[in-house]
């Protein structure tokens, strides 16, 4: 298990991120394709910034990303990058103000994580907290049809986020990035096709659009849908 984690650890360092977080991004941005060049994306969670370089590098000059922690970071991010240190759950006026003149955006980013205690089933409840907080940023800030990308740490509830996240989108999938640590309780849930604002999942009987079979890749274990 320490080599493995050494691999990921030094494969950031010499690559110069500041984390070895951004392989679970990249993995899940190859089996599923949520960023693109000119994206507005809006990152959650982002320090120490792995995430958001690897953002800003997709998206490239014609796109933007916008970066919130509450924690600071002493990363130095591209001219299409911007940094904040906020609790975006509690906004200055000033954050607010920037969310509403950069919103819609294509695809929001939440790799936030609770302070661990130890304590599993506390742990995960408050993983569960953030992650529905961050679906509902997600709501009120992305464009129809796009992305959501999320991390919770597994438990016995958090069946609540993934019912709210198939309201919300056409397709969500569940996804173990090869990345991320064996003993790791993380997962990832993607939402795709965001059905906008106010909108929800078609009533039993009614039509429902069609979910494309996702591109092969050949990294993650993730596969198919949420389980239910």
């Amino acid at each position: 298990m320490k080599k493995y984690r050494d691999h990921y650890f030094k494969k950031a360092k010499q690559e110069h991120y500041p984390a070895r977080s951004v392989y679970k991004l990249q993995e899940i941005d190859k089996r599923f394709h949520v960023l693109g060049a000119g994206f507005q994306v809006l990152d959650l969670g982002a320090a120490p910034g792995s995430w958001t370089l690897w953002a800003a590098r997709k998206v490239g000059p014609g796109g933007r990303v916008l970066a919130a922690d509450i924690q600071a970071t002493e990363t130095q991010f591209p001219e299409n990058a911007v940094f904040l240190q906020e609790d975006v759950f509690e906004r200055s006026a000033a954050f607010q103000a920037e969310l509403d003149a950069r919103k819609p955006f294509d695809v929001v980013l939440s790799d936030m994580a609770p302070k661990t205690t130890g304590v599993k089933f506390a742990d995960q409840a408050r993983s569960l907290e953030l992650a529905v907080e961050a679906l509902a940023v997600a709501q009120d800030c992305l464009i129809k049809g796009g992305s959501f990308v999320v991390k919770i740490f597994m438990g016995p509830d958090d069946g609540e986020l993934r019912a709210a996240m198939r309201d919300a989108f056409e397709a969500v999938k569940a996804f173990k990035p090869q990345s991320s640590r064996s003993e790791s309780k993380e997962i990832f849930y993607v939402g795709l096709r965001f059905r906008g604002a106010g909108a929800s999942a078609p009533e039993e009987g009614e039509p429902k659009p069609p979910d494309p079979k996702p591109p092969d890749a050949a990294t993650g274990n993730g596969r198919g849908d949420a389980p239910t």
